[in-house]
């Protein structure tokens, strides 16, 4: 229940709203309660009217129109309170929601490593839905079954106290067997999310790669391991359920034996004349007022064990370390010519993927303002991982990073990712048009300047073809584009967000040989006066830099001009050589390198 409450904390903005329906609900029990009152009455007139000890029937009618009158404030007030509950429910979903993402958003690059796209959407729809489905329940039944237990305990006791205490002792009683049952049922729960939990996660994962899928043939194999994950959890849920049923049963059955005595005593006691028919019907309603509570109770406990269950992985979430505390404020783009070139250094740095071999090891270069350097290596040598420790996606295990003399660690992480533009060799779109996706890190760009980044990244030709234009849906990832398209598209982002420092993960790689002339040409246009850093797939690229840094299990090996390194024998020596050989042997060596030639 802590964790409810902790919930609740969570959405203080929530408490007028929740207040009100707990007015509402209590409003509620309390038209209830009126209900056995005024039949009672109506009973005990109509008894004697047909004893005649009584005249009139007007008084059976106003008893009656007060029944009806009860009935439809009960009606109104238990809507009232419905609404209410769904528009909080609403709210608390909407609140969650924006901080859950807002904390995924801020979390480090390491936390996604280790998990599944698709298990963190799915946990996020699991874990809300239970919480808010039990406050909304929470909320409108609590507090009136509270109201409800109290004032029948108390009319009850006026007209007989063996039967209040007999009432009174059924509730903790039914309440403490039902938390010993949720012990075991909340570990046969988390068993059975986790089941759920990993079929999400594959299946967003699956539907996201579908053309690998069937490129391979894969469709059985995958709808085999998501059903068997679906299999698991109707497993868990039978143990679960039997178990939770036998022991519902069993107190279920307990209940009604002591409701029989109840309602024996009640009986025999109006039979003996202690109660009058009317009192007889009072109590009886009493009695099966009080019984609705305690079989609620089942319920509200069953819903709160899935809340619990689910604010606990929220909650798990939102306690990872972020890389700030709050979201970074929007970064206005630098201006494509208005920023001076800087200095990038790595000084001694050092980087391991958690427990695995380091990656990188005592790695020092040093890139000078406006100038071009290459990285060259073989493949998994810590190319991308540099790129990544610059952007501080991750933190260097040991050394220093520094921008113009500054360590990186020691920058805002907008300011500092605000300065690096990057095009990475996989293009990555958003769904949306091609007009937001170029001006995604410049929200505000004016159409003119979209379509000059198109031109010089050599896209503005098939965005015109398309009849939509600029304003055409691009659909998830930019499926509805090729590759050369797409990465078009990505260089014209990184040329209209205009920062000093550019870092190019070969973005030319994914076009043919017209493409990436166009794209090329533009690229030398967006790389003058910035300093760049490349990730080179192509020898054409790397022979037009200032320098190359070569890269050996993890170390520098080499730094140098192309015609330096080109009589050096090392890395880039050998490279060239393979490609003059052009043999089948040495092409292979070559992509080892994830060179293309």
């Amino acid at each position: 229940m802590r964790s409810i409450i902790r919930i609740l904390g969570v959405a203080r903005d929530l408490w007028p709203t929740y207040a009100a329906i707990v007015v509402a609900s209590l409003a509620v029990a309390g038209t209830g309660l009126l209900t056995p009152f005024i039949v009672k009455a109506a009973t005990d007139h109509v008894v004697d009217l047909t004893q005649g000890n009584a005249s009139g029937i007007a008084t059976v009618v106003w008893l009656a129109a007060a029944l009806l009158a009860a009935d439809l404030a009960n009606t109104v007030l238990t809507n009232v309170s419905g609404y209410l509950g769904d528009t909080m429910a609403a709210r608390l979903r909407a609140t969650l929601s924006s901080r859950y993402y807002a904390k995924l958003l801020a979390l480090p690059q390491r936390y996604y490593d280790h998990e599944l796209t698709g298990t963190v959407i799915n946990r996020l729809s699991r874990s809300i839905t239970s919480v808010t489905g039990f406050v909304n329940m929470f909320a409108n039944s609590f507090f009136q079954m509270i109201l409800t237990v109290v004032a029948v305990l108390a009319i009850t006791a006026y007209y007989s106290w063996p039967l209040a205490v007999l009432l009174a002792v059924i509730y903790p009683v039914f309440l403490w067997l039902t938390t010993i049952t949720s012990a075991r049922w909340q570990v046969l729960e988390a068993e059975k999310n986790q089941d759920l939990d990993v079929a999400g996660g594959r299946f967003a994962e699956v539907i996201g790669q579908i053309r690998v899928v069937k490129s391979f043939v894969q469709e059985r194999r995958e709808l085999e391991v998501f059903d068997d994950r679906y299999r698991r959890t109707v497993r868990t849920t039978r143990t679960q359920s039997r178990y939770w049923h036998t022991m519902d049963a069993t107190r279920r059955g307990a209940l009604n034996v002591i409701f029989f005595g109840i309602f024996a005593i009640i009986f025999v006691q109006t039979a003996r004349g202690v109660f009058t028919i009317g009192v007889m019907v009072l109590l009886i309603q009493l009695v099966t007022m009080a019984r609705q509570p305690v079989f609620m109770m089942s319920m509200v406990v069953d819903s709160g064990q899935r809340a619990i269950a689910g604010s606990r992985d929220w909650f798990a979430v939102m306690a990872e370390l972020g890389e700030r505390d709050e979201l970074p404020a929007p970064v206005p783009p630098t201006g494509r010519a208005t920023s001076a070139p800087v200095e990038v250094a790595f000084d001694h740095v050092s980087f391991g993927y958690g427990d695995d071999d380091a990656v990188l090891r005592d790695v020092s270069f040093t890139i000078r303002p406006g100038e071009r350097v290459a990285l060259v290596g073989e493949s998994g040598g810590g190319k991308s991982t540099l790129v990544s420790l610059l952007l501080r996606l991750y933190s260097p295990d040991q050394g220093q990073i520094r921008i113009d003399g500054t360590d990186v660690a020691s920058l805002p992480l907008e300011e500092l990712r605000g300065g690096i533009g990057v095009v990475f060799q996989e293009a990555a779109l958003f769904s949306g048009t091609i007009r937001e996706n170029i001006a995604y890190g410049a929200p505000d760009a004016t159409p003119e300047a979209v379509v000059e980044a198109a031109r010089s990244a050599g896209a503005h030709e098939f965005v015109s073809r398309i009849p939509a234009g600029y304003d055409a849906e691009i659909g998830e990832r930019g499926l509805k584009l090729s590759g050369g398209q797409k990465q078009r598209i990505a260089v014209a982002r990184a040329m209209l967000k205009g920062a000093p420092v550019l870092v190019l993960d070969e973005a030319t790689s994914a076009l043919d040989s017209r493409s990436e002339r166009l794209v090329q040409a533009g690229l030398d246009r967006l790389m003058a006066g910035r300093t760049t850093l490349i990730i080179a797939h192509r020898l054409s690229t790397i022979s037009s830099v200032d320098r190359i840094i070569t890269l050996r299990d993890g170390r520098v090996d080499e730094i140098g001009t192309p015609d330096e390194l080109a009589a050096s024998g090392g890395i880039y020596a050998e490279l060239l050589a393979l490609q003059a050989s052009a043999t089948t042997r040495d092409l292979k060596r070559l992509r080892q390198f994830d060179i293309r030639v």
